[in-house]
């Protein structure tokens, strides 16, 4: 395909990505829609410097991302900056505190419901792009629906409103925005007592609890998940398996708190209190949405394990692992076992390992080895202490991919 072609259709994929007619873009670059048609088909060149920034301008981008390939094909992955304020944008309306004028254009709950579930399979296949692309329309819709619902169908509206917050706070953690993670994880909590469930409540604190991991507080997300725990406890014995999954899920993020405070004792208990729930529901269950179940909990404790800086009992316990069972999670969950492992191989002094399993990731999910914090950390970290050649060869490689400078 001509060069001018593959750039017409960036400039197409952009414009659809943004959510512009072509009406609203030619208006932006002061060109006719006609001008625009011919670009996206690749039947009008777009070379001139000028020309090219105005048009990447409009549609929120690095002028790059429309003539270079390796550039343009690693920003269709992820959320980018516009992307992020917009989730920002749309965290810090204040809908639901305003007085409804009445039901007249409350969406429809089936059809939110369809989007949630959309948005939370794009996540879990680690799709980022798609993700950040549809986040801020989809909190809108939900805090809408919140705030014209009533009684029953208004509760069903929250429990929608705090499954979208929990998404959000996960993506932008896995970029770094740590502090506006908090902030979806808040309003989770905040939404939660809307809804009125112990499932939105289960999910709100499990939500909260990585939010303050994140920024630095484990011990006061140790606290929080013991006490919504406590709170839960008195549900459990006849719970649904929806519940019993995020109660596991809570136990979960528990253990890697406590591990991250050094608390060896309470993230085994944690850990066992999860293996519990996951013994309820069965050896071969693994739940859809929060990937709970035994190979999850297995997973976790490679995690804590790592975090309590015993990578060798790490790797010990991620060799015994059913493999099968692995591969029967979510991408998402399996790149962060594989991060694990990386960093286990790290704490042993096997660069090269640590290297093989980060490839691993970065061929079963780019988006979040190439993109996500502490994924760049580690490729930084060993290419700075290995002195092996054919490790750091394939060191750069990733480093390369990753738009690190070493």
């Amino acid at each position: 395909m001509a060069e001018h072609q593959e750039v017409g259709h960036r400039v197409a994929y952009w414009r659809t990505r943004r959510g512009m007619t072509r009406k609203h873009f030619a208006d932006l670059v002061d060109r006719s829609v006609s001008w625009v048609e011919k670009v996206e088909a690749g039947d009008r060149r777009l070379v001139r410097l000028p020309m090219i920034q105005k048009v990447a301008e409009a549609l929120q981008v690095d002028w790059r991302i429309l003539v270079d390939e390796s550039e343009a094909e690693e920003a269709t992955r992820l959320p980018d900056a516009a992307e992020i304020q917009a989730i920002k944008t749309a965290l810090a309306r204040y809908e639901m505190q305003s007085q409804p004028s009445g039901l007249d254009g409350a969406p429809d709950l089936g059809s939110l419901a369809q989007h949630v579930e959309y948005v939370q399979e794009a996540f879990l296949a680690s799709d980022f792009a798609v993700v950040g692309t549809a986040l801020p329309k989809l909190i809108r819709d939900c805090q809408h629906a919140v705030r014209l619902h009533r009684g029953a169908d208004r509760c069903e509206a929250a429990s929608l409103l705090v499954m979208v917050y929990k998404v959000t706070s996960s993506t932008l953690h896995k970029f770094g925005s740590h502090e506006l993670a908090w902030l979806a994880a808040d309003r989770a909590v905040l939404t939660a007592d809307i809804a009125g469930d112990p499932v939105s409540l289960a999910r709100a604190a499990r939500c909260a609890g990585r939010a303050l991991m994140s920024n630095g507080l484990p011990g006061e997300a140790l606290d929080l998940i013991k006490r919504t725990t406590a709170r839960l406890e008195s549900t459990v014995a006849t719970a649904s398996r929806e519940l019993l999954c995020l109660v596991g899920m809570m136990c979960l993020a528990g253990e890697i708190a406590a591990a991250r405070e050094g608390d060896a004792d309470t993230a085994k208990t944690m850990h066992d209190k999860a293996d519990a729930v996951a013994d309820r529901l069965g050896v071969d269950f693994n739940d859809r949405t929060t990937a709970f179940g035994k190979a999850n909990v297995a997973l976790h404790r490679v995690s804590s394990l790592v975090r309590l800086g015993d990578g060798r009992a790490a790797l010990v316990l991620a060799e015994s692992l059913n493999t099968a069972a692995l591969a029967r999670l979510p991408r998402e969950r399996r790149v962060n076992h594989l991060l694990d492992v990386a960093q286990a191989h790290r704490q042993c002094g096997d660069a090269g390992r640590a290297v093989a399993a980060l490839r691993e990731a970065d061929a079963t999910a780019p988006q979040e080895i190439r993109r996500r914090p502490v994924a760049r950390d580690l490729i930084a970290e060993l290419s700075a202490t290995t002195t092996d050649p054919e490790v750091s060869s394939r060191l750069r490689q990733l480093a390369a991919n990753a738009g690190l400078s070493l």
